[in-house]
């Protein structure tokens, strides 16, 4: 498949000699102003490479190629500019905004190597960010496998708010998803170290008594130093640092961040929360929102976000309920109700936790040890 290659330019001429120039080398597209390039980036697809003019009306080329790295930073950033603005381009490029600059005219030869340049790069760019997504998820797998070994109530509600979070942000077509859904499957590690009794109320919106409270949201200060040592998750620790402040600065921690100073996938995080919260107590959905509506004003939560959860209907995937036996679970299926021991005091599994083949490991051996309450009412998928 051939790369995919966006000239800016305010002169048409310019950019019909690319067109000529490298038709059939490469998939190109050109764009007249900054504004139809950043159109361009935003609608087109993945760009290896973006080449822009500096000089340009309204917005000149260094302006462009800032907001280009925000809206497909793997793209490789070239900028051409004439002999006066050197001074200026020269800049830009150490401060690291831009790849390489190019000086005008630029022979065809040499643009083409510093495209081919570009392209292995934005290659590399690519494989790296799949390397490190892959490690991280493989780690955090790890992580989040522990945990439903541990606190079942705990990774249920990690892996019902990591579903909404997946199915609510793709709705709302964001960049780096994989951020905000991994910091929702780790946003309740810390939970570990809090009784489940507390646990229980948080999670079924329950108030909490005076004393309670400051224990249940020390899990979030926990988590946020166990994960801050992970290399490249600092923006994740971030995240579930500020999973409990409200929108008007209150909350936790106590400082002075409020408003869009909140890490955006916080104040995604904290909604979410809050709205599983209130599905588990359960609330219908215009109660659900009645609430959130009277917390929106009080300045508990970004109205932008809540406006976007009204607008998502909820997980498109179709579950179907049905009784199984142990040796029929499979690690698709979803628990439909808390799962107990054949006594019935011990929880072993949350209403809504996803099956995974060593929480099946578990409930084989709890079963030659103490038995496990079965038929086991779980969720499925089913066609769409």
């Amino acid at each position: 498949m051939k790369e995919k290659i966006l000239f800016v330019d305010d002169d048409v001429n310019i950019l019909s000699s690319f067109e000529r120039q490298f038709h059939g080398q490469y998939e190109v597209s050109t764009a007249e102003s900054g504004e139809t390039g950043l159109e361009a980036l935003k609608n087109s697809g993945d760009f290896a490479v973006v080449v822009s003019d500096y000089r340009m009306p309204q917005m000149n080329g260094d302006e462009f190629l800032v907001k280009a790295r925000e809206i497909s930073p793997n793209t490789v950033r070239f900028i051409l500019t004439g002999q006066a603005d050197l001074e200026s381009v020269v800049d830009i490029v150490n401060e690291g905004r831009i790849y390489r600059f190019l000086l005008k005219p630029c022979p065809p030869e040499l643009m083409k190597k510093n495209i081919e340049d570009g392209i292995a790069q934005h290659r590399t760019l690519l494989a790296e960010k799949i390397l490190i997504e892959q490690t991280l998820r493989g780690s955090i797998k790890v992580l989040t496998d522990i945990l439903t070994l541990v606190n079942p109530r705990a990774f249920s509600r990690a892996s019902r708010v990591r579903r909404i979070v997946k199915e609510f942000t793709q709705n709302m077509n964001l960049n780096d998803l994989w951020q905000l859904e991994i910091a929702a499957m780790l946003s309740q590690i810390g939970c570990v170290a809090v009784p489940d009794i507390i646990i229980s109320k948080v999670y079924n919106n329950k108030q909490l008594l005076p004393h309670e409270s400051p224990i249940f949201l020390s899990h979030t200060k926990v988590e946020s130093e166990m994960i801050s040592n992970i290399p490249r998750l600092k923006p994740i620790s971030r995240i579930i640092a500020y999973q409990e402040k409200f929108y008007n600065g209150t909350g936790y921690p106590a400082d002075n961040i409020s408003g869009d100073s909140i890490p955006f996938g916080a104040r995604v995080l904290k909604l979410i929360l809050d709205y599983d919260s209130l599905l588990q107590s359960g609330e219908n959905p215009d109660q659900i929102f009645e609430v959130i509506d009277k917390r929106t004003k009080m300045g508990c939560y970004d109205g932008r976000l809540v406006k976007a959860l009204k607008e998502f209907t909820g997980p498109k995937k179709k579950y179907i309920q049905k009784e199984v036996s142990l040796n029929k679970l499979e690690n698709t299926m979803i628990l439909a109700e808390d799962l107990y021991n054949i006594d019935g005091d011990v929880l072993i599994g949350s209403k809504g936790q996803e099956i995974t083949n060593y929480f099946i490991t578990k409930l084989v051996n709890l079963e030659k040890s103490q038995g496990v309450k079965q038929p086991i009412l779980v969720l499925y998928p089913g066609d769409e």
